[in-house]
């Protein structure tokens, strides 16, 4: 029996990719920047899975041009590249990473909360261009952690773990918002449930963790952080568009807030010309939260296991639209 034909868009960790090579006839894009949309409508014409990346737009249009697709298996815990409703009615399933990056973004973003908010950024960047000339006693100075308020937004695995980190390192006090309670955050971490405004009032530091969808499309902007402390830390590790970027760097110039912290933007990457990229109280890092070894290998097993099993009928071990059950017979 031949193998099942599939199309990679990127070359991921060799630990799931080398489990597709040996169950599918697979075709690996080379390059480091993504193909061109049109480039993966012509590859997966006559394929039966496909595996994309955030970068990647998976619409109707794409769809329509794999009439053998079964499967698309998207690299990433999110999935807002990928048109499900569109697969869903087409009965192609649709898989994800969840869980296997959920301490590396807690850290990464506990890492841009405490170099936003001891001025880490713009202390190296003094050190490299001779402009640091001594101890000074009022130099570079920063905001407290121990005991203060982090304001979580969207109370998931990876805001739990960051809350975690928060509440036994530091001490701190977590508010939190989120469409649904989290009777274990509450429980574990003493963690209060209050609405957007509030928490926006009474926090020090506030990170984003929601999912992107068409309602909180730029949640955070002017309205939003002038309700804010002066001294509070911004920091957002989930996607770019949740915030408007000209919103925040008026907010930061302005004196409106203190810092920001940011593991994603809109567009990625930003121009070069985007003026907050010359803001001192600004850590931008290039979308690196689960960037670890053994995270981005447990991502790339499981994003093999989901494009193995759809290609071959079985259920998907990260499902997105496992109501696609129904429509191909699947066990």
């Amino acid at each position: 029996m031949p193998k099942p034909k599939v199309f990679v868009t990127r070359r991921i960790p060799d630990a799931g990719l080398s489990r597709i090579r040996a169950a599918c006839d697979a075709e690996i894009w080379p390059d480091r920047l993504p193909p061109p949309y049109e480039t993966i409508k012509g590859k997966i014409v006559d394929c039966d899975g496909l595996v994309s990346l955030l970068t990647d737009r998976v619409d109707p249009g794409l769809l329509d041009a794999a009439p053998r697709l079964k499967v698309v298996s998207n690299f990433a815990v999110g999935f807002n590249n990928v048109d499900v409703p569109a697969a869903t009615e087409r009965g192609i399933c649709v898989g994800n990473t969840p869980g296997a990056l959920t301490d590396a973004t807690a850290d990464c973003a506990f890492m841009l909360l405490i170099a936003a908010a001891r001025r880490l950024a713009e202390g190296i960047l003094d050190v490299r261009s001779s402009r640091w000339l001594t101890w000074e006693p009022v130099g570079y100075l920063g905001v407290d952690l121990a005991g203060k308020t982090l304001g979580v937004v969207g109370m998931g695995r990876i805001g739990y773990a960051l809350a975690q980190r928060c509440r036994g390192g530091w001490g701190m006090h977590i508010l939190y918002h989120d469409v649904q309670p989290s009777i274990k955050a509450e429980d574990d971490l003493g963690a209060k449930r209050v609405e957007l405004d509030e928490l926006l009032r009474q926090s020090d530091f506030v990170s984003v963790h929601a999912a992107l969808t068409p309602e909180n499309h730029k949640l955070f902007g002017e309205a939003q952080f002038k309700l804010m402390k002066k001294t509070a830390v911004f920091v957002n590790t989930a996607r770019g568009p949740l915030v408007d970027q000209g919103a925040l760097y008026r907010a930061l110039t302005n004196g409106t807030i203190f810092a920001a912290g940011l593991d994603v933007t809109d567009p990625e990457p930003p121009d070069p010309k985007d003026p907050l990229l010359q803001l001192p109280n600004v850590v931008i890092a290039p979308h690196l939260a689960s960037a670890t070894v053994s995270t981005r290998d447990g991502m790339a097993e499981i994003c093999a296991d989901n494009l193995i099993a759809g290609v071959t009928g079985q259920p998907l071990r990260a499902w997105v639209n496992p109501e696609v059950a129904g429509k191909r017979g699947m066990g």
